[in-house]
């Protein structure tokens, strides 16, 4: 694909020296091939890949054109996906374009359309465009043409908006060249006296904030200052003195969106539920130091070094009340989190798993199940694959690392079933991205 871009660029630089005045004009049929990229929607699991395709078109006037489409995409699945190589695609329908400035040399459009387009060789299904692009009329009948669209779509009961991106040729043919233009002879004009109507020491003519409020103090262009750089005047600013980069509300403070009292720039747990009592760093309090917010903790006051459950409690200890009692299951979460996407077992957990390793070994007699889950966030089926992956990558580890025998530990991934916190909000999908351990 770089091969022909460069191409595309080349003959470009070949043609430059023969820049005449150009335009889009009415009553032309066009031929627009390119090549470009495109970009599928995240969860669907699928690479960036080339695109090739041509338009066939007919400008109705020099505003208003219609265009046919037809394009290519040949792309594969990403690594760990369970997608295969060789995906195909092939797109195909009808676009509306409107030119802006069609009488001059560079011509920018919107375009929006309608069509189709087979994956593999599934049933046809519809598909929406919309975007744009820009025209640079090198001769009167040759253009570089770049344009960006939006592509969406419904496939698995999901919708998906993917992105292609494309440079390639327009060639118009059939019209006659328009005439020359008249050269006008633009009349003297006598410069007005300089003024300053708002009074802030910068004449109208060069001031780019006209009507400043009397005593404002302004820049070399007439507006008002903003020292912080929050896009709020420093009159108008409760807050000055903003770090460069946070985003602000009217009034120039920094945003709450949790309303926990904490700007968002410093939250480092955003999304927490309202009334929740947090502390400096906007984070939920967990006064006994378990690990379990106050707000979800079912068992206050848990001593120092007891493990928990989701819950904040204490795994009941069940006493024999003969010579050989019944198994008792144990559910233990364990605290290991994961990349987005990711089923690699990071560093920061090795001593968690070290723990119900060194348990295992302890007691030969304990059996257990390692059990993964994930939030609601993207597709079903994407999430049950990805809790399984999980949950197998802790057993293995375990079984590995600490020599415990295989048919004592099994795994079992449950996807976004069995939530233990509220999906609505950041710090509830967190808590539902979990390791759980049922022992006996």
């Amino acid at each position: 694909m770089m091969k022909k871009m460069a191409g595309i660029a080349a003959c470009a630089v070949l043609l430059q020296a023969g820049v005449v005045l150009a335009e889009n004009r009415a009553e032309t049929i066009t031929f627009a091939p390119y090549v470009g990229g495109y970009t599928f929607q995240g969860d669907q699991e699928l690479e960036t890949a080339p695109a090739y395709g041509f338009r066939l078109g007919y400008n109705l006037t020099d505003n208003w054109a219609l265009e046919g489409i037809i394009d290519y995409v040949n792309t594969e699945g990403k690594k760990n996906s369970g997608i295969g190589d060789n995906q195909e695609m092939i797109r195909y329908g009808g676009d509306l374009l409107y030119n802006f400035m069609p009488k001059s040399n560079l011509v920018p459009y919107l375009a929006a359309g309608f069509g189709g387009f087979n994956f593999n060789d599934s049933k046809a299904k519809a598909i929406f465009n919309y975007g744009g692009g820009l025209k640079w009329f090198m001769t009167d009948n040759v253009a570089l043409r770049g344009d960006v669209r939006g592509l969406n779509y419904s496939m698995n009961d999901e919708t998906y908006t993917n992105v292609e991106y494309t440079l390639g040729l327009h060639i118009a043919v059939g019209a006659p060249k328009p005439a020359p233009k008249p050269v006008e002879v633009a009349p003297v004009v006598l410069a007005p006296a300089p003024v300053d109507s708002d009074g802030d020491g910068v004449i109208d003519e060069r001031d780019n904030c006209p009507g400043t409020p009397k005593g404002v103090r302004v820049s070399a262009d007439g507006c008002p200052l903003d020292s912080d750089k929050d896009g709020v005047y420093d009159y108008l600013d409760n807050c000055p003195g903003t770090p460069v980069g946070v985003k602000v509300d009217a009034k120039g403070c920094p945003l709450d969106s949790d309303k926990d009292g904490v700007y968002d720039y410093l939250d480092n747990c955003p999304g927490t539920p309202l009334g929740v009592k947090v502390d400096a760093k906007g984070c939920p309090l967990d006064s006994d130091g378990d690990g379990v917010y106050d707000y979800l903790d079912k068992c206050p006051g848990t001593p120092k070094g007891v493990k928990v459950d989701q819950d904040g409690c204490a795994p009941k200890v069940v006493e024999s009340t003969t010579q050989k009692a019944a198994p008792v299951a144990t559910r233990v979460a364990l605290k290991v989190q994961f990349d987005t996407g990711k089923s690699v077992i990071k560093q920061q957990y090795y001593e968690e798993l070290k723990a119900v390793g060194d348990a295992l070994n302890q007691d030969k007699t304990i059996k257990g199940t390692i059990e993964g889950y994930t939030d609601n966030v993207g597709n079903d089926r994407l999430n049950q694959q990805l809790s399984q992956r999980r949950a197998n990558a802790v057993r293995d580890y375990i079984i590995k690392n600490f020599k415990v025998d295989a048919n004592r530990l099994s795994a079992k991934g449950f996807g976004e079933a069995n939530p233990v916190a509220d999906n609505a909000t950041a710090a509830g999908r967190a808590l539902n991205r979990r390791i759980e351990a049922v022992f006996e």
